[in-house]
């Protein structure tokens, strides 16, 4: 599901990092190229992923690309990554099975595995440049369920609380995520975000009972505002909290 998403309104930039895209005037971005951040979520008809695990497995895939060393610096990527950010935050959500899947894997992109959700994420593309291969997959059909209740969202960590008025397809759902988790990264100092990279990037998603969603959303934390293009009228969908509790999580253990 495409999201052409503005990840936080121009109210909240003043809490943003010096060297934040969002920064500048609305106007800067709308006039700037506009580029897409491509997120392919591999869903077999036998064996679909359960949907929390498809959230929580698209926003850590864009923490990865974020933080992937191609796209820093004079990385391969990091042109892309810095054209993608000067302009509106947008990111695109397409399903894929069998031979798209695998022809989606042969491309420049990091796969990042969940539970049960696979999720690949790719550098940034113009928006009228795919390639052929993404091109083709499918934005809608993302529908997913979760099998059992999800767990409780782990406190310990970030928790990315998605807006319960709101009723959106899992993809939309994986965009506005998205969105959050990097709201979320953009709050961090360089030693909290090395945290959160050794760590794995563990973080929840769930939806908020509706007294604390308003809580949420007056706190003065990271929001997601939906730009109303697809799906839902424009409003706050995601609450990003407790980022700053990376710093005290254990580094990942490696085998």
């Amino acid at each position: 599901m495409s999201s052409n998403d503005t990840p936080v309104s121009p109210s909240e930039t003043a809490g943003l990092p010096a060297d934040s895209p969002f920064r500048s005037e609305r106007t800067d971005r709308d006039e700037a190229q506009q580029y897409v951040l491509p997120l392919v979520v591999h869903i077999e008809k036998t064996a679909p992923p359960a949907r929390t695990d498809a959230l929580r497995t698209a926003a850590r895939a864009v923490l990865v690309m974020l933080s992937d060393e191609r796209s820093l610096g004079e990385g391969e990527w990091a042109q892309a990554m810095r054209d993608w950010q000067d302009a509106r935050i947008r990111k695109v959500v397409r399903r894929a099975r069998g031979a798209e899947w695998r022809k989606a894997c042969a491309l420049p992109g990091i796969t990042v595995t969940g539970e049960s959700a696979e999720v690949r994420v790719f550098p940034p593309v113009p928006l009228d440049g795919w390639p052929k291969e993404l091109a083709k997959l499918q934005v809608s059909g993302t529908d997913l369920d979760d099998p059992e209740p999800p767990a409780a969202p782990d406190l310990a960590g970030p928790v990315l609380w998605l807006n319960p008025a709101l009723d959106m397809s899992a993809g939309k759902e994986m965009a506005q995520v998205g969105h959050g988790a990097q709201l979320a990264w953009w709050e961090l100092s360089e030693t909290e975000r090395t945290a959160w990279r050794e760590a794995g990037f563990p973080l929840s998603v769930a939806t908020a009972e509706a007294d604390h969603w308003r809580e949420l959303t007056v706190s003065g934390l990271p929001v997601v505002e939906d730009a109303g293009f697809t799906e839902i009228a424009p409003g706050k969908t995601v609450v990003a909290e407790g980022a700053h509790r990376v710093a005290s999580l254990p580094a990942l253990r490696q085998p």
